[in-house]
């Protein structure tokens, strides 16, 4: 066991411990992680930690407000690790109002690549719900979503903001 941890030190000589902090919402129990003052993630299921900094405060907060219906942007510092086309499919995604929905060939014609790679950057965002990947759809109409409870999920969101018109 000893060399195990040796040999994660040596493998990883920069990690430290991330932040995490669970909130509970309609749509499950969110975890949020904070890294390095920033927001780098976002995942459903309970880490059973509840640590306590003003980012993680304050992160929590704006949840509870957009679970309320009270918030409609979220406004935290965010960072996305992943590659260029990941960083700029995540802005786009950022960039869609509440209550709004854009298709994956729309991102992509913005940021210059294939509706398939920009489903791939959405299916692959680190920080759901606050970078709304659940306002995407596709070219017919509702596809499918990476958070748990899955298209299910995706539609219980598009309806708290109103969106879930073409559902009918």
């Amino acid at each position: 066991m000893r060399r195990l941890r040796v040999e994660r030190a040596l493998l990883w000589p920069h990690a430290r411990a991330m932040n995490l902090h669970d909130v509970p919402t309609q749509f499950g129990i969110l975890c949020l992680t904070e890294d390095d003052d920033a927001i780098t993630g976002l995942s459903w299921g309970a880490s059973g930690r509840a640590d306590d900094t003003a980012l993680l405060r304050d992160a929590a907060e704006q949840l509870r407000a957009y679970d309320a219906g009270t918030l409609e942007r979220f406004d935290l510092p965010l960072r996305v690790a992943g590659s260029d086309l990941q960083q700029k499919v995540c802005a786009a995604m950022s960039a869609i109002p509440y209550g709004f929905t854009r298709t994956y060939g729309e991102i992509a014609r913005d940021v210059g690549a294939s509706a398939q790679a920009v489903g791939q950057a959405c299916g692959g965002n680190p920080i759901p719900v606050i970078i709304p990947c659940h306002r995407v759809m596709g070219a017919k109409g509702l596809t499918g979503f990476s958070g748990a409870g899955g298209v299910e999920t995706k539609v219980a969101l598009l309806r708290h903001e109103g969106a879930g018109g073409f559902l009918i």
